[in-house]
């Protein structure tokens, strides 16, 4: 872990918060019980993100079941795993065991179909799994996998003793596991002591979010509490966000750039057109979805 003693950039107007989401409980998969903190109703706002949800149960009844065989076209899927352990298996013949700390990071592009099974029969199970939209250029690409575990993400500690992991994107100098040009995402886990500040810059024209899933931080004036998204303003004048720690918590940060293009959903495929989520569905219904 990288001390970031030097690189810490002074921001010098936060971007206060817009709106706090509680999210909606529901269930996945083959009945696995999750939060959608990021739903379609902030697909635009927040592009481009296209959903978040956070898992999170001690009772094996809400996650046993995992998520069978499901297919997806035209955007990637970022699974992060706070605690427990899941298996990956999809049809371009990728296996990899997701284990506490590590990211699953899959581009479907022109289609994949998968499972994931939880590897445990008690104990807890928690972690999210992030929906980053593809520009329409990049939507019938060719699909990519990649696990990282808790040893491959990048990591730093700030002189106020608040811990980040650098998933995607760029903090205080560290470069994370991945980088994408086209929406050049920020994805950070923050662990922040009591009392203790966190600052990051970031482009003003970039969509951001926060989701405290511990304690609780201020953003500006606005007091953001434990299982709430805090939807952050976009603003010229912003530089970046600052987050004080009102209690030992525990932050995702995310920014993106937006793409700017239709969304259309149909399930799991996500196109730019009526006619391509109506032709993703055809070709798998066909078995030619990862043709």
């Amino acid at each position: 872990m990288a001390h970031a003693d030097r690189a810490a950039p002074a921001v010098i107007r936060s971007r206060r918060v817009e709106a706090l989401v509680a999210g909606q409980e529901t269930t996945d998969g083959a009945g696995v019980k999750l939060t959608r903190v990021l739903s379609h109703t902030l697909q635009r706002r927040l592009d481009p993100f296209l959903m978040l949800d956070a898992f999170g149960s001690d009772d094996p009844r809400d996650y046993i079941a995992g998520f069978p065989d499901h297919p997806h076209r035209g955007f990637e899927t970022v699974t992060y795993m706070l605690a427990g352990r899941m298996l990956h298996r999809d049809s371009a013949g990728n296996e990899g065991l997701l284990e506490p700390g590590g990211v699953q990071w899959m581009t479907a592009g022109r289609g994949v179909i998968h499972s994931e099974i939880p590897q445990q029969a008690d104990g807890v199970m928690e972690g999210f799994q992030l929906w980053l939209n593809l520009p329409a250029r990049e939507k019938m690409r060719e699909p990519w996998y990649q696990d990282f575990t808790a040893r491959d993400l990048p990591s730093f500690t700030t002189t106020e003793g608040v811990s980040a992991v650098v998933i995607a994107g760029s903090s205080h100098g560290v470069t994370g596991a991945v980088v994408r040009d086209a929406t050049q995402p920020l994805f950070l886990d923050l662990v922040l002591p009591e009392g203790a500040r966190f600052q990051q810059d970031l482009s003003p024209e970039m969509n951001a979010f926060v989701y405290v899933y511990r304690g609780e931080v201020s953003i500006g004036d606005t007091r953001t509490p434990s299982r709430r998204m805090a939807v952050l303003e976009t603003s010229a004048s912003a530089d970046g966000v600052v987050l004080t720690a009102l209690a030992p918590s525990r932050a995702i940060l995310l920014a993106g750039r937006p793409l700017g293009e239709p969304i259309v959903q149909l399930g799991p495929f996500v196109m730019t057109s009526e006619a391509e989520v109506r032709q993703a569905l055809h070709d798998f219904r066909s078995g030619r979805l990862t043709a």
